[in-house]
């Protein structure tokens, strides 16, 4: 058995679940940059990230409807929509000691690729594609409710984005919607960094991320926090 291997099985022994395809374990595994572009880059771990996705938000509304019977379904949607977002998901591939696994070129990997909050959140959905392929919904569940136990008990109450509470504050002083605004995008179409601004009630704040919409809820919070420094 070589290196690789043994790897790979110990990896799988984290995740509680042996796969009877073990190609899918390594396709989830592997980004676009390290995949074959011969193939379309089939082989990398897009599909399976497309299908976790939406395993994985079954399973989280599944799971809400179970522990909190008596919300609303708006009060469900802040829950879910904290549970499943990009840090959430990154918190979960650090605790998986999923960034070691990633397959990259050694150059994109040199360039701290591992270390974006958004290819460890992929990865991790791709691993929940891959799991419900081999096995089905049952060690899917496992895997989601093992590793989200804490996340999902921390705050009785439904959290609030930023976006949201800063729509509020400005609704509530009848200032109108806050209006966002992409002032640059760079890096390469698999690594895309994003610079948001944020207009309302005459003062506008940036935000930076990794998508529109981490950087749109960072240029929210940086609006926020600047209503402590008037």
């Amino acid at each position: 058995m070589s290196e690789a291997s043994e790897s790979l099985e110990a990896f799988a022994a984290r995740l509680g679940h042996r796969f009877a395809q073990p190609a899918l374990l390594e396709q989830a595994l592997t980004h676009r940059s390290a995949a074959d572009p011969k193939r379309s880059q089939l082989d990398s771990n897009e599909r399976l990230e497309f299908l976790g996705d939406r395993v994985l938000a079954l399973l989280m509304v599944e799971w809400l409807n179970e522990r909190f019977p008596l919300e609303r379904e708006g009060d469900m949607g802040k829950r879910l929509a904290s549970l499943v977002a990009r840090d959430a998901l990154a918190k979960v591939a650090e605790a998986l000691g999923l960034r070691g696994m990633l397959r990259v070129p050694e150059s994109e990997g040199r360039a701290g690729l591992r270390e974006r909050a958004n290819v460890l959140a992929d990865a991790v959905e791709a691993l929940l594609g891959a799991i419900y392929l081999d096995g089905g919904l049952p060690p899917a569940r496992a895997l989601v409710r093992r590793e989200w136990e804490q996340m999902m008990g921390a705050d009785p109450r439904p959290p609030v984005s930023a976006k949201s509470r800063l729509q509020e504050y400005t609704l509530g002083r009848a200032m109108g919607l806050p209006e966002y605004r992409l002032v640059s995008t760079s890096g390469p179409s698999h690594q895309p960094f994003f610079v948001v601004a944020v207009a309302a009630a005459g003062r506008e704040a940036e935000g930076m991320g990794e998508s529109k919409r981490a950087a749109e809820q960072a240029a929210a919070e940086t609006w926020l926090a600047g209503l402590g420094r008037k």
